[in-house]
């Protein structure tokens, strides 16, 4: 058994103290031969520090495309040529949404917004959303609007949203290849401002933008220094017309390690599957992922790339004997 490992089972597992940086990029250096113990010890961190229940979010976009910043990944930048343009979602197609993602079992529906920042327009149309959906949908609503400031941070908290996405996307020393229109240390404000009004925070990022071993354990400690309640976790599907449109999908195997790597760095911390796990691990990892330290996982389609049907994850939960979490019990 790898030194790492050992010391993660005593730490991690026996303490739930997560393992620091040295520590995280041991094992996203394990050879394939370690692969199954290190998932297996992050399943058993996992069930110890967070238990059984998954919890199943849905997710919808409100404005769509024309965003002014130059994430490199994402196609709804306005500055590149990739597909994807402006669009709004109205009121009642919000609560339809709101309706269906319920159906499936989800306890979460997060509203998302291609924006900088949210202006006027976009906190107005927010909070009728967000009182629409809590009239006909019993479901916790999140929210991921971009950066904000202290008085839209508070204006969130007083419409009820319980938690608020905003993803590093990478680690800090990267983040400027990937990012220039906006700093890393931007976003870090917001989420200080959102932890110290009380929504959960809600902050991942996508793995595979061409960072190194060193960058993706550097990001996972920075990750667990801000402590969010929950990481999304996703992988580059890159997409057409963006500048990282010819970049190679991570290997099944390196993302599995990630996984593990991440579950060890953050024993308590939900870690959610979101986009590009279809790409990158398949059917098969997506269910080695699950028995190696996922707890949570988006259903149905992201907001520019296709999914697994809902119904496929959740026969899967209930094939692996993890119950979804029920609403009352986040309440």
């Amino acid at each position: 058994m790898p030194e790492i490992l050992d010391q993660a089972r005593t730490q991690v597992l026996g303490d739930g103290v997560g393992l620091d940086q040295a520590g995280i990029l041991a094992v996203l250096n394990l050879p394939d031969e370690h692969l199954p113990a290190a998932l297996q010890l992050a399943h058993d961190v996992r069930m110890r520090w967070c238990g059984p229940e998954v919890e199943v979010e849905g997710i919808v976009s409100l404005k769509t495309g024309g965003c002014p910043e130059d994430c490199h990944f994402c196609s709804q930048s306005g500055l590149f040529t990739s597909p994807v343009r402006s669009v709004w979602l109205d009121i009642p197609s919000l609560v339809e949404a709101a309706k269906q993602t319920a159906a499936t079992g989800a306890t979460e529906f997060c509203i998302v917004a291609a924006v900088r920042g949210p202006d006027a327009r976009l906190m107005k149309q927010m909070r009728e959303g967000v009182a629409a959906i809590k009239a006909e949908v019993d479901i916790q609503v999140a929210a991921s609007l971009g950066m904000l400031s202290k008085e839209q941070v508070d204006d969130l908290v007083d419409m009820g949203v319980h938690r608020y996405n905003h993803n590093l996307e990478t680690c800090r020393s990267y983040f400027p290849n990937v990012v220039t229109t906006h700093s890393w240390e931007e976003r870090w404000e917001t989420l200080r401002m959102v932890r110290d009004s009380g929504m959960e925070v809600c902050c991942g990022g996508i793995l595979g933008l061409g960072e190194t071993v060193e960058q993706r354990a550097e990001f996972a400690a920075q990750l667990a220094e801000l402590n969010p309640h929950e990481v999304p976790l996703n992988f580059l599907n890159p997409r057409p017309g963006t500048p990282l449109g010819d970049r190679p999908v991570v290997e099944g195997k390196d993302a599995l390690r990630a996984i593990a790597a991440f579950r060890l760095a953050m024993p308590r911390t939900i870690l959610r599957y979101a986009g590009g796990r279809e790409i990158t691990l398949g059917d098969l990892g997506t269910r080695d992922g699950l028995l190696g330290g996922i707890n949570a996982v988006i259903v149905g389609n992201y907001l520019t790339t296709l999914g697994r049907p809902a119904t496929a994850d959740l026969e899967l939960l209930n094939e692996l004997k993890m119950p979804v979490k029920a609403l009352s019990a986040t309440l």
